[in-house]
């Protein structure tokens, strides 16, 4: 049993703990780090002067996603070194600030919708995550209503209108097997395992959602 003296010890403690922990979040959860980065060439340029102030928010919204999400952390923490190769590709400081935004985003959708009744997909390729990366999203928006999301990334020096493409279908639970993307009007065949989605097409110039991905849950 704790006596009085017990509380008025440990009281003290919580907010130091806390902190503590936030801390040790923050430390290990930081986007772009700088202070212990091995890729020297990476280091160099994401961590030069010019990009501080985006590097900043970044941070600040990485540890936050970090922290509330509700989404997988590994699904994070694997986006985020996909989105660091993406970005070591650019050359020019409009790439960079393009890419910066694009995290941002990311980020801030991973932090305010009900992840719960999303599925994420990362396309895979003998063991390894595809790069440029491919991602889709499976939402659940009711309980006849399916909603399909897929980005493939490309060069990031591309026109903006080409650095990726994207899908977007609309289906129900009993006929996810079968989409149709709206965007490029192609077909694809989703064949949806336990730990696994693998996407399949019989149309020229649709290849680019085709694959096995790996489920984030």
């Amino acid at each position: 049993m704790l006596l009085k003296t017990d509380f008025m010890y440990i009281n003290p403690m919580v907010p130091a703990f806390i902190l503590a922990c936030l801390a040790m979040s923050s430390a290990y959860a930081e986007s772009i780090p700088c202070n212990t980065a091995k890729n020297i060439a990476q280091s160099k340029i994401l961590c030069a002067k010019a990009l501080e102030k985006s590097r900043h928010s970044l941070n600040e919204k990485y540890l936050t996603a970090y922290l509330v999400t509700d989404a997988p952390i590994r699904l994070i923490e694997d986006t985020q070194q996909l989105w660091l190769n993406q970005i070591m590709q650019c050359k020019s400081q409009s790439c960079f600030q393009k890419q910066f935004e694009l995290r941002l985003d990311d980020l801030n959708f991973y932090t305010s919708m009900n992840q719960s009744l999303t599925q994420h997909y990362v396309k895979y390729e003998n063991g390894r995550m595809v790069e440029p990366a491919v991602q889709l999203q499976v939402h659940l928006l009711s309980k006849d209503r399916i909603k399909i999301e897929g980005i493939a990334n490309r060069n990031p020096n591309n026109r903006a209108e080409s650095q990726s493409v994207s899908l977007l279908a609309y289906t129900s639970p009993e006929k996810k097997n079968e989409i149709t993307d709206n965007n490029q009007k192609c077909k694809y065949q989703m064949n949806f395992q336990k730990a696994l989605l693998v996407m399949k097409t019989q149309q020229t110039g649709c290849g680019h959602f085709t694959g096995i991905y790996r489920l984030y849950d």
